[in-house]
């Protein structure tokens, strides 16, 4: 299977990698329009605070815990008074935590378009598909929770470590690193990829435009009623 680690491991993360700014690029410059979450809230509010809340929050934490945890040496977290067991068994049990909260809320988000008639005929082929991508990715990730705690050492998390550093550092011969990794981490590396892959073409897209600025806004925002408006009945 040398071919397959060959192209999944040491072509296709690049592939990805174009794919995701470019296609990003092309679509901020050709449809601004469609650069957004397309929101059904007014369709129906019904399961969609706790869904969505429970489903960006489990979602933004495993996206910083995979960042951090792959591409930090281990000198660093060394650095921290960190082993590599206790980093392993940190990863496991708030990964778990965050993988928790994202798979109840996609679950519910799921529920929630394909129960309500209106919310499913207005949805897109592809807004039904990310969040079925997402939510088998997170099954995929959980199910890999097991071979964790039966490889506690943390040797597994070295290698796939070293081999993500490999490809952002574009070094040859990463894709040898991942030769004897268990099969299931090798799907959720690849499911983890085609995520950044088909990125710029689905809803997603709108991670880009977060409005993250808010957070640091100063103040409240005050919205007064136009009395004046109101009077002439408009």
């Amino acid at each position: 299977m040398n071919w397959f680690n060959q192209f999944f491991f040491g072509f296709y993360p690049y592939l990805c990698m174009v794919a995701y700014f470019l296609g990003a690029w092309a679509r901020f410059d050709r449809s601004q329009f469609t650069w957004r979450s397309q929101s059904s809230q007014f369709l129906r509010r019904r399961y969609l605070f706790w869904g969505s809340n429970l489903f960006h929050v489990g979602i933004i934490g495993l996206f910083f815990g995979h960042l951090f945890g792959l591409l930090t040496p281990p000198e660093v977290y060394h650095a921290m008074g960190l082993s590599v067991k206790g980093k392993q068994l940190l990863a496991i049990v708030v990964g778990g935590v965050f993988a928790t909260a994202c798979f109840i809320g996609a679950t519910m988000l799921i529920y929630r378009r394909v129960t309500d008639s209106r919310i499913y005929e207005t949805s897109k082929r592809t807004d039904l598909f990310i969040i079925l991508f997402i939510y088998v990715q997170l099954i995929i990730g959980i199910a890999g929770i097991p071979v964790s705690f039966m490889n506690i050492e943390g040797t597994y998390m070295l290698v796939m470590a070293e081999w993500s550093r490999s490809i952002f550092l574009f070094q040859p011969g990463a894709a040898a690193l991942l030769e004897n990794v268990p099969w299931i981490y090798k799907i959720h590396l690849i499911f983890g990829m085609t995520l950044f892959l088909i990125t710029p073409f689905t809803r997603l897209i709108h991670i880009f435009s977060a409005p993250i600025w808010m957070l640091g806004r100063p103040g409240w925002q005050i919205v007064r009623r136009n009395r004046n408006i109101s009077k002439q009945g408009v």
